[in-house]
């Protein structure tokens, strides 16, 4: 059997508060989103896609503070962490998780307003 790479290319959100999580992303990552009906959008601008579907349902929240979140778990990386909290909060974001170091660099965990726990990580000067 051949060794093919397989590299993640498209990750779906549950998005039961469509508009909110539009504006949400927009705001805290400058995402524009393409509308394919009433409850599916995607945002097609980066190396790997996200579609919102409005039909879906977010998983349980893990417990605030905590560093181990439920299910599979999307990282987004910035080039400073500080400024990106303020961002999520701002768009209207809650932090479950506030920054905290982990190996090779810092993190945080946010839920978005269709209760997706989602992080952002900044990784350590080389």
């Amino acid at each position: 059997m051949p060794n093919h790479r397989l590299d993640v290319s498209y990750v779906e959100l549950p998005a039961p508060q469509m508009e909110q999580t539009k504006q949400f992303y927009n705001r805290v990552f400058g995402w524009e989103w393409t509308d394919y009906g009433p409850v599916y959008v995607a945002y097609e601008g980066g190396a790997v896609e996200v579609g919102l579907n409005g039909a879906g349902k977010a998983a349980p929240a893990h417990a605030p503070g905590a560093e181990d979140p439920i299910g599979p778990f999307v990282l987004i990386s910035c080039e400073d962490i500080e400024a990106k909290q303020a961002e999520v909060v701002a768009a209207g974001g809650e932090i479950i998780s506030a920054i905290y170091p982990y190996p090779g660099g810092r993190r945080l965990h946010f839920l978005d307003p269709s209760g997706n726990i989602l992080g952002v990580y900044q990784s350590d000067p080389l």
